[in-house]
C-alpha cells in the first residue's frame, strides 16, 4: 500500500532550503570564490533577514557540502582527500560562511547520499545517463579501463545529495544546468513510479557571476585540476604570488583596455575579475581605465585582488591552526544527519524496505 498520507506534500508551506557542494580536490580558487563561495555567502546573509519563525535558528535553510564521495572518481591520495576536505570546510568559514547559521559537513559522514543514490538509481534510466555532457567530455579524455561506474552514475548521487534534503533550491552554473535538469526529472520520476508527492523538484539558481577563466588560456575554465599553478589564483596564494600570476597573465600585443570577450578574452577574463571584486561593471572599468596600458591594469588589479584574498587566507590559517573545523564537522556532520534521516525513513517506507 503506498503511504501518502504520511510523505508531506513537496512544497508546500516549506521555507526554502538551499542545497550546494564543492570537490575537496585542493584548494579552492577564485572561480570558487566568485562563482559559488560569495554567492552562498549572500544567501546566508539573505536567509537570516527573511520572515518565518525558522529564519534565524534552523540552520537547515543552508546546506553546504564538502562532496568528498564524488572526489571518489579520480582515486587521490586518502591522506591528501581527508586533508583537502577539512581545508574546504575551514575556507567556507574563512570566507563568511558561518555555521551558527548553515550547516558545513562532508558528504562521506552521511550514509544517507550513498543510500537515496541506491534507490534513485533503480529508477533512472541509463540512457539519461549516457547522454550527460560531462560524462562524455571525461570519458573521451581517459582510457576505456579508467572510465568507472561512479563516473558514469555521477549524476545520480548529486541528485541524491539534493534530494536527500528535499533542497527547494540548488546554485548552479551553466555547466551544472544538465544535472539539475535529471535531478528534478528523476524526482518526478520517483513520485510517479511510487504515486506519492515526496520528493521536492528542485529550482535552480543561476549565478550572476561570469565564468573565471584561466590566467593562461581565456577560452578554458580556471581549474583546480590544471597542472600549470600559473593558470589560477588560489584563495591560499601569498600577495608576491598574487602579483606575479598577474602580471605574467596572458594578454595580447594591444594597449588599450576595452572590453570584447571575443576578441579579447584574456584582457575580457581580468576585467571580470576585476569587476568581481570591485562590483563594478566592466564599462565602468573601462571608462576608469581610459588612458591607461595593460601593465597599469594589471598593477591595479593584483591590488585588488591581494586586499579581497589576503584577510581571507590569514583567517584560514588561524581557523586551522586549531581544532574549530573538527568541532564544525562534528555537529554539522549530527545536524545533517537528522535532516537526512527525516527523507530517508519516508523514502524507505514508500519503495517498500524495512
Amino acid at each position: 500500500d503506498r503511504q501518502n498520507s504520511v510523505l508531506g506534500d513537496g512544497k508546500a508551506n516549506m521555507l526554502r532550503r538551499v542545497f550546494s557542494g564543492m570537490q575537496p580536490t585542493g584548494v579552492p580558487h577564485i572561480g570558487n570564490l566568485f562563482g559559488a563561495i560569495s554567492q552562498w555567502v549572500e544567501m546566508q546573509r539573505e536567509m537570516m533577514k527573511e520572515p518565518g519563525n525558522l529564519s534565524q535558528q534552523d540552520r537547515s535553510r543552508l546546506m553546504l557540502c564538502a562532496v568528498d564521495m564524488h572526489a571518489l572518481t579520480t582515486t587521490p591520495s586518502p591522506a591528501q582527500l581527508r586533508a583537502h576536505t577539512r581545508d574546504l570546510i575551514g575556507t567556507l568559514i574563512a570566507c563568511g560562511i558561518d555555521p551558527k547559521h548553515s550547516i558545513l559537513y562532508p558528504q562521506s559522514a552521511v550514509s544517507g547520499h550513498a543510500e537515496l543514490a541506491w534507490i534513485l538509481s533503480c529508477v533512472t534510466p541509463i540512457g539519461r545517463l549516457e547522454r550527460m555532457t560531462q560524462f562524455k567530455d571525461k570519458s573521451a579524455k581517459l582510457s576505456s579501463s579508467k572510465v568507472c561506474l561512479g563516473l558514469f552514475s555521477y549524476p545520480v548521487l548529486m541528485t541524491a545529495d539534493i534530494l536527500l534534503f528535499r533542497a527547494t533550491h540548488v546554485p548552479v552554473g551553466a555547466d551544472q544546468k544538465q544535472h539539475l535538469e535529471l535531478a528534478q526529472s528523476i524526482a518526478v520520476t520517483f513520485n510517479s513510479v511510487y504515486e506519492t508527492n515526496l520528493l521536492v523538484q528542485p529550482e535552480p539558481m543561476f549565478s550572476e557571476c561570469p565564468r573565471v577563466m584561466s590566467l593562461r588560456d581565456g577560452s578554458v575554465k580556471m581549474s583546480k585540476s590544471d597542472p600549470s599553478v600559473a593558470s589560477r589564483i588560489d584563495i591560499t596564494d601569498t600577495a608576491d604570488e598574487i602579483a606575479t600570476k598577474i602580471r605574467r597573465a596572458k594578454t595580447d600585443s594591444i594597449n588599450e583596455i576595452y572590453y570584447d570577450p571575443k576578441e579579447r578574452p584574456e584582457v575580457a577574463n581580468l576585467l571580470r575579475m576585476l569587476s568581481a571584486i570591485s562590483k563594478k561593471s566592466t564599462d565602468a572599468l573601462v571608462a576608469e581605465f581610459s588612458g591607461q596600458n595593460i601593465l597599469q591594469f594589471k598593477e591595479a588589479l593584483a591590488q585588488a585582488m591581494i586586499e579581497k584574498l589576503s584577510p581571507i587566507r590569514i583567517e584560514r590559517e588561524k581557523i586551522l591552526e586549531t581544532g574549530y573545523v573538527d568541532e564544525v564537522i562534528v555537529e554539522g556532520t549530527a545536524r545533517a544527519r537528522e535532516v537526512a534521516e527525516e527523507t530517508l525513513v519516508q523514502v524507505k517506507r514508500v519503495v517498500g524496505l524495512l
